[in-house]
């Protein structure tokens, strides 16, 4: 049961000292595990020291002119760990985790999906969808999500209000789709609808969070398939006017790739329709990229393009397996998306062993070099992902001038032959290494090991 706290726009930062065990990514394949630890935050949530091998805390407060702060211990078996960044998440489609039965993803589209975001007409549902789906995955660990709304303008706006009440950073964007593939009853009623409801989106974000601390707009063509050519390339001149950065879907699934041969016959490929629009550029997010041709990563790795790998989605919809070490050997950017409710869970931990997994499916096939160790799904659940989002400078990291967004997790030590405390999914029985420990957690945790969630040095989430 979560602990009732102060909303986090009312919370007074003090500087707070976070005492004990840490561990974070500091390279694609290596973990720094701290046991001895102690990394200072001040009062704008960002962190002002990181202190490795800490014999006394009274000492290093004192090095660092600290006189006033507080301190948090890290319980017996537990320790602090980066948020986790979901690079691709419907927050519409929430109420339908797990809901796909045995569907591929354009049929899957217009019997689920579809008729549930076209409800988002009623403020009042979208309300009581947007605020539990961002609660949920707050308790997962996720300190910053990228969003697809509806396209409707109200209940998008709302989504954005929900994040900034609860505290979550997060990029929102509300869903343009103009073509003639969107059913009747739920698409823009006009190119000129489209980008005017887009700028009624920005111009309230910018309203509510004008530096965009917190919350920032995302533009968001929903895939090529849905959208006129007019429209994509408006909505490209919009994010290179605005600086803004965009998402959408790419090579999720081979009929959808064929969709798109016999919409754009005159584009290379997949990749280069965006690109023909203006949008495949260093603020895109590419979700999925299961199916890309050789010649489709050169260009995504020129552009700069990231992708989000929504390894759960993928296998749950029967889209296929995406060949991530393949996209990482090739210099290109990546990040993980929970991808609900094509995926069936809100957790981005969940996501990262399912990396793993489906890198070890496409290793069983004869690559075994394609297999993600702990440390690779874990960079890419938070410094890959902070990348992706183009937040790389201030979030995903324990690095001195970053923002303190973190979780603090424990798992539970076991004694007589019962677990006690919290943290119970995971038992630790004492002759674990830190490393072991932590790969206990990757495969077998849950959001009841996550005890305590920070946003820019506030609480967001206590168990």
């Amino acid at each position: 049961m979560s602990t009732a706290l102060k909303p986090p726009n009312t919370q007074t930062l003090k500087p707070t000292v976070y005492a004990g065990t840490f561990v974070h990514c500091i390279s694609l394949t290596a973990l720094e595990i701290s046991e001895h630890g102690a990394i200072g935050v001040d009062a704008e949530g960002k962190i002002s020291f990181v202190e490795r091998n800490v014999p006394n805390i009274e000492q290093i407060l004192a090095k660092h002119g600290w006189s006033t702060y507080e301190i948090v211990h890290v319980p017996a078996e537990g320790f602090f760990f980066p948020g986790f960044i979901d690079t691709h998440i419907h927050a519409p489609q929430y109420p339908n985790a797990g809901i796909f039965g045995d569907s591929t993803l354009l049929d899957w589209l217009e019997t689920y999906t579809f008729p549930l975001e076209a409800s988002f007409s009623d403020v009042e549902k979208a309300r009581r969808i947007y605020s539990r789906c961002v609660s949920r995955t707050i308790s997962h660990g996720t300190t910053t999500a990228a969003y697809y709304a509806t396209t409707h303008v109200p209940s998008t706006n709302l989504l954005a209000d929900l994040c900034m009440e609860k505290g979550q950073r997060a990029l929102v964007g509300r869903c343009c789709m103009d073509s003639d593939v969107n059913p009747d009853y739920y698409r823009d009623g006009s190119l000129e609808t489209a980008i005017e409801d887009t700028r009624a989106t920005i111009d309230h974000i910018r309203k509510i969070d004008p530096g965009y601390t917190l919350i920032q707009p995302v533009i968001t063509p929903r895939f090529a398939p849905s959208c006129t050519s007019q429209l994509m390339r408006q909505l490209g001149e919009l994010s290179s006017h605005e600086d803004l950065p965009c998402q959408t879907h790419i090579s999720e699934n081979k009929s959808e790739i064929e969709l798109v041969k016999k919409i754009f016959p005159n584009a290379k490929h997949y990749a280069g329709v965006y690109d023909n629009h203006g949008l495949l550029t260093p603020r895109m997010i590419l979700a999925h990229a299961v199916h890309l041709t050789p010649d489709e990563r050169r260009l995504i790795k020129e552009r700069d393009a990231k992708i989000s790998h929504c390894p759960i989605s993928n296998t749950a919809v029967s889209s296929g397996l995406c060949p991530v070490r393949t996209l990482l050997d090739e210099g290109i950017t990546v990040g993980l998306g929970t991808d609900v409710s094509g995926g069936y869970s809100p957790s981005i931990l969940e996501a990262a062993r399912h990396a793993s997994l489906v890198s070890r499916a496409i290793a069983m096939s004869g690559d075994d070099k394609a297999k993600l160790s702990v440390e690779e799904v874990l960079y890419l659940a938070t410094r890959g992902g902070a990348a992706v989002v183009g937040l790389e400078k201030v979030i995903g990291g324990f690095d001195v001038g970053k923002h303190w967004d973190a979780q603090l997790v424990q798992l539970a030590t076991v004694v007589d032959g019962e677990a006690e405390g919290y943290g119970k999914p995971v038992d630790i029985f004492g002759w674990e290494t830190w490393e072991e420990k932590v790969a206990k957690w990757v495969f077998g945790g849950d959001d009841r090991n996550t005890r305590w969630v920070w946003v820019k040095g506030r609480s967001v989430h206590k168990l």
